[in-house]
């Protein structure tokens, strides 16, 4: 397979054409492309409305992408924060700086129209490529990589409709495995903490293979055994305290986490509240990290291929770019690591 820049298409919108759809200037797109802290932010909004929806970039920075490569892939997601995008893109640039590609990162903060924003000024500046998270994004997106021939690849994930490029692994499969792990030692009553799931496909497989798991056996997982948390172990920690609060006879005997800093703060909120680990409550994450393999007890989680997602990512990209054969989809594979953080209930 092979990706060419796409000429430039009959009737592409101008700077007049997004001054006309706004009601303001040209002089005023301008000022609001490069200069936006000068233009107040209702005018600030409708310009850049109108960007979206003309799909509109500057044509002197349009007209040097389509001629020419800069040897700079981005990488867009959603925060550094997560300690396991960090080792995906350190993957994606190892194997890049060995081609003789550069790195450009950013993050867009779970806000899908961020990410439009951002990769559109990356489009500006040259960058030849893109690596995404996930499945979930903005339609414009497509659109505007299509419009200036920009190869892209999903990661994280596998999309199961073939519309996009893509290299992850099976996250509801994974989470199922691990409730079915669960279930066999003989725990009915498992509840769920989670990232939020609008925008984020990877929870919301992961909820969806815990569900999936209970539905085998005929069970179901209620709306007061699911906790919501941002990534992080306080958020978390509080989230775990909600489901702790529940009446003992509704309250989970077993958490599945959707990743390992879930996980961890789920433990500590076990700690804090005097509940034996694994013998009152077992917890599952998902990730096999470092923080839940030095627990006490250590974590059950599952091994995720970040780093070999990175790899595979740079190595289809550059394939694309320099017009060799590519596998567009790869679904890589995962494993369970059993450790002390599940047992029979007590």
């Amino acid at each position: 397979m092979e990706d060419k820049p796409q000429a430039a298409k009959v009737g592409r919108a101008n700077a007049s054409d997004v001054a006309r759809l706004a009601g303001v200037s040209s002089a005023t797109v301008s000022r609001t492309l490069n200069q936006p802290e000068q233009v107040d932010p209702e005018t600030r909004a409708r310009v850049q409305q109108a960007v979206t929806k003309l799909r509109y970039l500057p044509h002197g920075a349009a007209r040097s992408l389509r001629s020419h490569r800069t040897r700079m892939i981005g990488a867009v997601v959603p925060s550094f924060d997560y300690a396991l995008y960090a080792r995906t893109t350190s993957a994606l640039q190892r194997r890049l700086d060995a081609s003789g590609y550069s790195l450009v990162l950013a993050e867009h903060h779970y806000d899908l129209a961020a990410e439009l924003r951002i990769t559109g000024q990356l489009v500006q500046h040259g960058v030849d490529a893109f690596m995404f998270v996930g499945l979930d994004h903005e339609p414009a997106l497509f659109s505007m990589l299509e419009d200036y021939g920009r190869p892209y690849v999903l990661t994280w994930g596998v999309d199961s409709g073939r519309q996009h490029p893509s290299i992850g692994f099976d996250n509801r499969r994974a989470t199922c495995e691990l409730t079915r792990h669960l279930l066999a030692l003989g725990h009915r009553r498992i509840g769920l903490l989670s990232a939020a799931v609008e925008g984020n496909d990877r929870a919301r497989e992961r909820g969806a293979g815990v569900r999936d798991a209970l539905a085998e056996v005929g069970l179901e997982l209620p709306a007061e055994r699911v906790a919501y948390s941002t990534i992080a172990l306080d958020s978390a920690r509080l989230a775990m305290a909600r489901l702790l609060a529940l009446p003992p006879e509704r309250r989970p005997s077993a958490v599945v986490a959707t990743n390992d800093v879930f996980a961890v703060g789920a433990m500590m909120a076990c700690r804090e509240a005097g509940i034996d680990l694994p013998r009152q409550m077992s917890i599952t994450g998902v990730d096999n990290t470092d923080l839940g393999a030095t627990q006490t007890p250590g974590l059950t989680s599952v091994r995720t291929p970040v780093v070999e997602i990175g790899t595979a990512a740079a190595e289809q990209l550059i394939a694309r770019l320099e017009g060799r054969e590519h596998m567009p989809q790869q679904c890589l594979p995962f494993k369970m690591v059993m450790r002390g953080s599940t047992a029979a209930p007590g």
